[in-house]
């Protein structure tokens, strides 16, 4: 039976949040992390976080955009991980309430089959400050795994999510193997494990343990 394995992308594949190196850019890092810190935590709504944010980026130019989120830093153990969960069997995925300026590449350097972000609109190579795409809003992730479960025929038994911020509570509802990746409280609450290392291996004995039948 086929088997889905769902990452976040921001802080949980990759060591940070992609906004938040792009508004370093322009002097905005700590102004962009305080709205991206209320919305992970479940004090701001995802949508209006996200736009405010965006607005933010007007005027960077799309090159450096790129340079930048290709030299983002992958969490510990995310290419192990990935590997290991596909030798298991798991088509692996990335959900990112971010951009695909940065999952589209890292999609390509860690094996993944496919990722779903936004995309940061430009004009002439000049970012606008407007965003769109599939994970806009805060249950986008989890309207988008019931997508790809129905698609790849995989039960919630079989469906494993991994994510830190509130904006994955959506998805973890579809998930029998919920694990929150040093995340906010609001997730952990959710979840039916917790990893407080940066060390994304340990997911491997949790989803080792649930397929044998271990409980937890």
């Amino acid at each position: 039976m086929q088997k889905l394995a769902v990452f976040d992308f921001d802080s949980t594949l990759m060591d940070g949040e992609t906004i938040d190196y792009l508004a370093g850019e322009l002097g905005l890092e700590e102004e962009v992390a305080a709205i991206t810190r209320q919305a992970m935590e479940g004090r701001l709504d995802f949508f209006k976080s996200l736009q405010a944010r965006v607005a933010l980026l007007e005027g960077l130019p799309r090159v450096r955009v790129e340079e930048i989120c290709e030299g983002l830093p992958l969490m510990p153990g995310a290419m192990e991980t990935v590997g290991g969960l596909r030798k298991r069997g798991y088509k692996v995925v990335c959900f990112s309430g971010g951009f695909r300026v940065a999952t589209s590449h890292f999609a390509r350097v860690l094996g993944l089959d496919a990722d779903f972000a936004n995309i940061l609109h430009d004009d002439e190579g000049i970012l606008t400050g407007k965003v769109g795409g599939e994970m806009m809003f805060g249950d986008s992730k989890g309207r988008m795994i019931v997508r790809l479960q129905k698609l790849l025929g995989v039960s919630t038994e079989k469906t494993l999510v991994v994510g830190d911020g509130a904006n994955d509570l959506s998805m973890f509802e579809f998930a029998k193997t919920r694990i929150a990746f040093c995340a906010k409280p609001v997730l952990k609450e959710a979840a039916s494990h917790v990893i407080d290392e940066k060390d994304l291996r340990l997911v491997l004995p949790i989803v080792d343990k649930m397929e044998a039948g271990g409980a937890s």
